[in-house]
């Protein structure tokens, strides 16, 4: 079940906040989401909702085991076991085939292919579990004796197909006790209209024109024609991520929860650096505080610092992906972040424009990589838009992508950026808009549904992570 769907929109929400409404103790309303939450789940991946359970019960027995001992190498040993049986499963089900296609392929030794079923969000919910436990083990967060509790956290329906990537110190406390304010209702329906736009009025339009593209011969394209493609892509995935993150949050609004924000205005970076402070920002922190601080981050000198960024985004690339495309994705990511920091680019005078010229070439040429089915696809849009093959500078296939979408693109570069936080700081905007803000929602609100209805869908690019 998706947020952009009739379904979740007329049915499912409506019941979920009804019943919140009905009951009355924050116990009562937590066992009421959790119950929503699996079914939530089910809705779409029935088969293996298993695993979602699976990884619910160890997380809250390890946590216990943990708490339940004073020796802290047995702390160190249950750590280590929780860790394992997370990533065990993580690994047979999203990267299984990729490593015995590529040792078959190296020893030229071919099996019959297993079919392993994707659990929807994987990713998501294993990040956010391991955190639990550790967070536990560092004394970071209080340890939940009720597995409803732990469930809850894990599972909640707003965050557990495509995050953000919630702590558990984050939410503990409006786990245990909660008020749902008005202010707090109204502000996460319109967080959710919000997000809700960006998916089906930006997203989806973008994503229409740049599958359809992708979907053709890198040989046969103009290199106007390819640019569109990579600039549609560009867009689409950042309103249909952070989309989804803000309906996430407005969800998590409307039902007395706050989670953090995952997304800054990433296309106005300056540097790679910069920008990935900006984009999934619940990930980032996660590979930060997990990954690279334990390692030793940058307080064991210059060598062991870049040792540990690229070990970071080796598996950020490995993250998002079984295939080689994510990887060289995130290996040429740290190693761009590797030199910004050798090269201290963030405290040199260079024009700002020449910096956002830089970043916005950088994360276009790199979502090229990211969208490419495979590293020869990915190879041939890249020199099409480079000019180095292809039918031309420009045709009438790019013409018509041009005229078909131009007005979706411009509405899509106008939201990317902070205009309307600009524009607030004027008075007159300001009260302006507050009149108008009620109106607006609901017009966004209402253009959604019409597109939903006609059926301009596609999922969301996250899912699969």
């Amino acid at each position: 079940m998706v947020f952009s769907s009739e379904i979740f929109l007329f049915c499912f929400l409506p019941v979920a906040l009804l019943g919140c409404r009905i009951l009355r103790t924050t116990e009562q309303r937590n066992k009421w989401l959790l119950l929503l939450s699996v079914a939530f789940y089910a809705y779409g991946a029935h088969k293996v909702v298993f695993v979602l359970l699976f990884s619910v019960f160890v997380n809250w027995a390890i946590a216990l085991l943990i708490t339940g001992t004073e020796s802290k190498r047995t702390q160190q040993w249950l750590l280590a076991l929780d860790v394992v049986l997370n990533l065990s499963y993580l690994f047979y089900f999203k990267y299984y085939n990729f490593f015995r296609d590529n040792i078959q392929a190296i020893t030229g030794n071919h099996s019959e292919f297993t079919r392993i079923a994707l659990p929807i969000g994987i990713s998501f919910f294993t990040f956010q579990a391991l955190s639990y436990c550790i967070d536990v083990y560092r004394d970071n967060s209080r340890v939940q004796k009720s597995i409803f509790n732990v469930a809850l956290y894990i599972t909640f329906f707003p965050q557990l197909i495509a995050g953000p990537i919630v702590r558990f110190t984050t939410v503990s406390k409006e786990i245990g006790g909660r008020k749902i304010t008005a202010e707090d209702f109204n502000e996460g329906t319109k967080r959710f209209v919000y997000g809700l736009g960006k998916k089906v009025l930006l997203a989806n339009l973008l994503g229409i024109m740049a599958d359809s593209i992708y979907a053709m011969d890198p040989s046969s394209l103009s290199t106007g024609t390819a640019w569109l493609a990579s600039i549609a892509y560009t867009f689409q995935i950042f309103f249909d991520f952070s989309g989804y993150s803000d309906m996430a949050i407005g969800l998590g609004l409307m039902f007395g929860f706050h989670f953090l924000e995952n997304f800054n205005y990433p296309y106005i970076s300056r540097t790679v650096s910069e920008f990935w402070r900006r984009w999934h920002i619940s990930l980032s922190s996660w590979f930060r505080d997990y990954i690279y601080i334990p390692l030793g981050g940058n307080r064991r000198g210059l060598k062991r610092q870049i040792f540990n960024l690229a070990v970071v985004w080796i598996c950020t690339g490995v993250w998002h992906g079984a295939n080689w495309t994510f990887i060289l994705w995130g290996v040429i990511y740290g190693t761009l972040i590797i030199l910004e920091k050798l090269l201290k680019i963030e405290k040199r005078n260079i024009p700002g424009v020449i910096m956002h010229i830089y970043t916005l070439l950088t994360v276009n040429f790199l979502w090229v990589l990211f969208r490419a089915d495979n590293l020869s696809g990915a190879v041939g849009m890249l020199r099409v838009m480079l000019g180095a093959s292809g039918t031309g500078l420009w045709d009438d296939t790019a013409s018509f992508y041009l005229q078909e979408n131009y007005t979706v693109l411009l509405l899509a570069l106008l939201v990317s950026v902070p205009l309307v936080n600009r524009l607030k700081k004027n008075k007159a905007f300001a009260a302006a808009a507050d009149v108008i803000r009620p109106f607006f929602v609901l017009l966004i609100l209402l253009l959604s549904i019409s597109f939903m209805v006609k059926g301009a869908y596609n999922p969301f690019i996250y899912f699969n992570f």
